[in-house]
């Protein structure tokens, strides 16, 4: 386990901490007029948080066991050629992303309004928000697919799994802590805030998987010309 590693993986945790399910979501929670706000969004996070760590361990697993099978072949210099393609191939998708292109292509924006509800509505959409970003999770799944690489036994990669999920729902609670510190004055702002992410959501998009694929490059790049 190196710091270059760790770095890595906190990279892509803070990418996958401003998606749509552990950033736009919660801030329409911590909006939510109802006194019952905190305890809802407390419900959510863990939802999601839960759910994104069990994801994460049984791929983890998966592909550990593929590792002993497969482990010379994936360490291979093709298997890091055609992680390097596949790095700059994200980075290149990420132009299509490109809220100008969209606009010119005359797609219309889509925004989603989260119901708020009680503790089995939190747990609900905690689950189909991670269920619909499971096809999505390009950060999430990178960050796996290096710490499989990197032959970590579940000793290290379990720690680091969950300090990632920790990361990735961190933003929010300090949101919440803020807010119940500074009360009005940052309600406002997170208004302006949540407005923004939805804008700016296929530019977030773009961003992330240029950014995945950059490290994703990153990593191959290192293994084939610099070891």
């Amino acid at each position: 386990m190196t710091i270059g590693l760790m770095l890595t993986l906190a990279a892509l945790a803070v990418i996958d901490s401003t998606s749509f399910g552990t950033l736009i979501i919660p801030i329409y929670l911590i909006l939510a007029s109802e006194r019952s706000r905190v305890s809802r969004l407390l419900i959510y996070l863990g939802t999601i948080a839960v759910f994104y760590f069990l994801v994460g361990v049984g791929l983890m697993l998966g592909l550990s066991a593929a590792m002993e099978s497969f482990g010379d072949a994936l360490r291979s210099s093709p298997a890091y050629w055609v992680q390097l393609v596949l790095g700059v191939g994200l980075f290149a998708l990420s132009y299509k992303f490109d809220p100008k292109r969209r606009a010119k292509l005359g797609k219309p924006e889509r925004r989603l309004e989260p119901r708020t509800g009680g503790p089995r509505v939190m747990v609900l959409l905690g689950l189909t928000a991670g269920a619909v970003e499971v096809a999505t999770m390009v950060p999430y799944l990178a960050a796996v697919g290096i710490m499989t690489t990197s032959g970590l036994a579940f000793g290290e990669w379990l720690p680091l799994l969950t300090g990632y999920v920790l990361i990735m729902i961190l933003p929010p609670l300090v949101l919440m802590g803020l807010r119940t510190i500074a009360g009005s004055w940052l309600e406002p702002k997170l208004e302006r805030l949540r407005a923004w992410l939805t804008k700016h959501s296929a530019s977030m998009v773009s961003w992330a998987l240029a950014i995945v694929g950059f490290l994703l490059a990153r990593d191959a790049a290192v293994y084939l010309f610099f070891q």
